[in-house]
């Protein structure tokens, strides 16, 4: 039997430094499945060691690509593309690895899965996917817990979207750059990682206008070819970086990151009393020795709104500043797991429904944690950077799942942490 490994921090040192921050995990994980529709090889610069990236490799090698990893460089080549399914059990290993209906469907027109795994933060239903797929002339057929699409040539549609979903922006995407004819997607997701895939897309020959708008057109060509690109910078773990180096009224630079797609994040420090500001294009930096304060309210929404992804690790940071802020939570139902455990810290915080009310207080202590998912844990771990004396988190595959060696991350910038 493994033995868990888990994160040991004792809180009380200020965050200093400089720290590089990774390539971004929900960029490389539709990159990797966009890989599959080109001849060829593609080489993903700057691809997060992660073990989701890792598990979707897993994936394209079952399907009969060699992939490969040198450092920070995957190196993937589909000329041999012979599968069409993937097992329940690589499926399980993500939640995103439904992003590779729309890349078999486009390469192989047909496809094989069952329902992904992952973080259970809430229902993310894939009717979206299906019906544009549906709409595309693919034929669905869902049993046993298994999904089967064929098509015997997709074609341009006109796909509308109830609310903006990046999943299904993305899978649409990937499914139409080989269609016959226009797709047009309405209502489309505008999030950077959505532009992220349009530009190695369309590097690779696709032809797709409007990405990071509400509409994003399509024109469906015979080939792509793989490339060379650069995976974007994740605009998530800086945001927990800088959540991390406030909490602990540091100062931090972030090289290697893009402080205009970190969005509302930006503003929302800077009402904590963060002097937070980007130079060079590619680094970010954060002071936060003032006093700081409690923002009012923070409600998250699709982009170019407050990240849902962020909230964990701004809730621990606001659990330490003077005053009362309201989290409105519009994404997710279950986005509020980590709660229980800040409690176990010290927090006060209380809920009802998609709202949490967080009282800051002077004191968290440490205390015996387990990861619940992703971004709770990130936000476990951003405490206890405060917390006085030892906190222990276990269950870090959730957060290694996102998070690229947080701990080496962190201890480079003056954090007391080790895994035990």
């Amino acid at each position: 039997m493994s033995v868990q490994r888990r994160l040991i921090i004792r809180g009380g040192r200020r965050i200093e430094g400089e720290l590089a921050v990774q390539g971004a995990k929900n960029s490389a994980l539709p990159l990797l499945a966009a890989a599959l529709l080109c001849k060829g090889q593609t080489e993903l610069h700057n691809c997060p060691d992660l073990s989701d990236c890792g598990a979707a490799c897993r994936i394209l090698t079952s399907l009969g690509c060699s992939c490969r990893r040198e450092g920070r460089v995957v190196c993937i080549n589909s000329s041999a593309v012979s599968g069409s399914e993937v097992s329940e059990r690589l499926m399980r290993e993500m939640r995103s690895s439904i992003i590779f209906m729309g890349a078999l469907l486009g390469r192989m027109g047909q496809c094989r899965l069952s329902f992904p795994g992952g973080c259970e933060i809430g229902s993310r239903p894939i009717d979206f996917h299906l019906d544009a797929f549906g709409k595309m002339g693919a034929k669905i057929r869902e049993e046993h817990g298994c999904i089967e699409c064929t098509a015997a040539k997709l074609r341009g549609a006109k796909i509308s979207f109830p609310i903006p979903s990046v999943g299904a922006t993305e899978n649409v995407m990937l499914a139409a750059v080989l269609a016959e004819g226009t797709t047009e997607i309405h209502n489309a997701a505008r999030e950077p990682e959505i532009c992220d895939l349009a530009g190695y897309l369309t590097r690779c020959g696709a032809r797709i206008s409007g990405a990071g708008t509400g509409t994003v057109i399509i024109e469906g060509v015979k080939e792509l070819n793989g490339c060379s690109y650069t995976v974007m910078p994740d605009r998530i773990a800086a945001a927990t970086y800088l959540c991390c180096g406030a909490i602990t009224r540091g100062e931090i630079l972030l090289t290697r990151a893009d402080i205009a797609s970190l969005g509302l994040v930006v503003p929302v420090l800077e009402q904590t009393g963060c002097s937070i500001y980007g130079f060079g294009g590619d680094s970010i930096y954060l002071n936060a020795r003032k006093t700081l304060r409690a923002p009012q309210q923070i409600r998250t929404a699709p982009y170019p709104g407050f990240p849902t992804d962020a909230q964990p690790p701004l809730m621990a940071l606001c659990a330490t500043l003077p005053g009362t802020t309201i989290f409105v939570e519009t994404i997710f139902e279950n986005r509020y797991r980590h709660v229980s455990e800040l409690i176990r810290l010290g927090a006060k915080i209380n809920t009802e429904g998609r709202v949490a009310v967080v009282e800051g207080v002077d004191r968290l202590t440490g205390a015996e944690l387990e990861a619940c998912d992703l971004r709770g844990g990130a936000a476990m771990v951003t405490a206890a950077l405060f917390a006085e004396g030892v906190t222990k988190i276990g269950k870090t595959c959730y957060i290694e799942r996102g998070y690229e060696n947080i701990e080496a991350s962190l201890k480079s910038v003056g954090a007391d942490i080790r895994t035990g």
